[in-house]
């Protein structure tokens, strides 16, 4: 009977083998690791870079590292980062001028080739998120080429999620615990009595002959019926969830509703929910020059719908107010997201949880919003 290439078990020795491999093929691994008291994505080199050992404990507006004794490498939940990082930088050359002897200027396209990533640990609501991201950039008539291009070289390892935190709640959009297609390979970790071992598949031809060349074995049924239990006992264990109905019309119905000056009472609009979000991908151009003037650059940065500048018109702002621009964020996530892109823009990572100075909650907002319509005070038609 043929050897099956697309599934296997290997330990941590196989884990170690894969980011060795990858970065012996010429790509640039990137995983978890622990730096300045979190768990971020940086380059990675082997497998002793990664988090063996740690978790983190998270609350709204809260972040902490917390030991772990059963050595997991993958027990922790999303970081401060997103890949987004990686495939979408946040600041980015597009052109240079100079201008010559003569006067004349000369423009050069910064066509630098992009790196070829390896993403080991990207998790199921990630993977979403770089789905969501791929429909934003790549997906549509005005394609982002530098995107698409760093994205068709980038080879995904996701690692299904076994334990959420406080603040996840992937399961009420759709986006985990399981990891969804669009991987190159999916881990499932499993640490007990029978010892420290990762469940592989491959979810494409590239996955496939990775894993054929790690150390491994092949998969048994215990340690596959073990990965799927914890995976589905981790979607019972979602620290917040969405209200249960169509957010889309929840947004629709609610754009005029009193709990939107209430959040705007709390907010600082310092747009770090859209920093830390997966999928908002909104940028800015900026243009700098020496002081010469002979040479100049343009730039493209990220940028955040809580910017009052961001809506800037010769009038002003169209969004001065600190509610219109929370709202717009979180009707634009929840809602009208769907009109332009046929799905949600929230993936369900919580990052915009824990990372709010001061600790607005998406999902307690989202369940007033419900609250507010069911008691019939909510309006969602702009007032005549």
């Amino acid at each position: 009977m043929p050897e099956d290439r697309t599934t296997a078990v290997i330990g941590t020795d196989g884990l170690d083998a894969l980011i060795r491999v990858l970065a012996e093929g010429g790509r640039t691994v990137i995983g978890p690791t622990v730096r300045d008291g979190a768990i971020v994505l940086a380059e990675i080199a082997g497998g002793d870079e990664l988090p063996y050992g740690w978790g983190v404990e998270l609350e709204a507006g809260h972040y902490r590292l917390r030991p772990r004794e059963d050595g997991a490498a993958f027990a922790h939940s999303a970081g401060p980062q997103s890949w987004k990082t990686y495939l979408h930088p946040q600041r980015e050359r597009q052109w240079t001028a100079d201008r010559e002897a003569d006067g004349a200027m000369t423009v050069t396209e910064d066509d630098t080739p992009p790196p070829s990533y390896a993403f080991v640990g990207v998790r199921p609501c990630d993977l979403r998120a770089i789905a969501v991201q791929d429909r934003v950039l790549s997906g549509g008539p005005h394609t982002d080429s530098r995107y698409r291009a760093r994205r068709e070289r980038a080879f995904l390892v996701a690692v299904e999620c076994t334990e959420p935190g406080a603040t996840c709640f992937c399961t009420s959009m759709g986006a985990g615990p399981a990891a969804e297609p669009g991987y190159d390979l999916a881990l499932t970790e499993v640490v007990d009595a029978g010892g420290h071992r990762f469940w592989a598949r491959a979810g494409s031809e590239e996955g496939a002959s990775v894993l054929a060349g790690l150390p491994r074995r092949p998969t048994d049924g215990a340690t596959e019926t073990t990965a799927r239990g914890r995976v589905a006992e981790a979607a019972d264990r979602m620290g917040r969830s969405m209200p249960p109905v169509d957010l889309q019309i929840l947004m629709r119905d609610t754009l005029h509703a009193e709990r939107w000056s209430d959040v705007a009472s709390r907010c600082l609009t310092c747009g770090n929910c859209t920093m830390a979000c997966p999928t908002c991908f909104c940028t800015t151009a900026e243009d700098v020059t020496d002081l010469t003037g002979d040479h100049a650059e343009r730039w493209r940065r990220w940028e955040s719908c809580f910017d009052l500048e961001f809506s800037h018109l010769p009038g002003g702002p169209v969004r001065a107010s600190g509610d219109s621009r929370y709202r717009q964020w979180a009707t634009h996530k929840l809602g009208t997201w769907y009109d332009q892109f046929g799905s949600s823009g929230c993936v369900g990572c919580g990052r915009c949880i824990v990372w709010c100075p001061v600790g607005i909650d998406i999902t307690e907002e989202a369940h007033a919003l419900n609250e507010e319509r069911a008691a019939g005070t909510a309006q969602g038609e702009a007032p005549s």
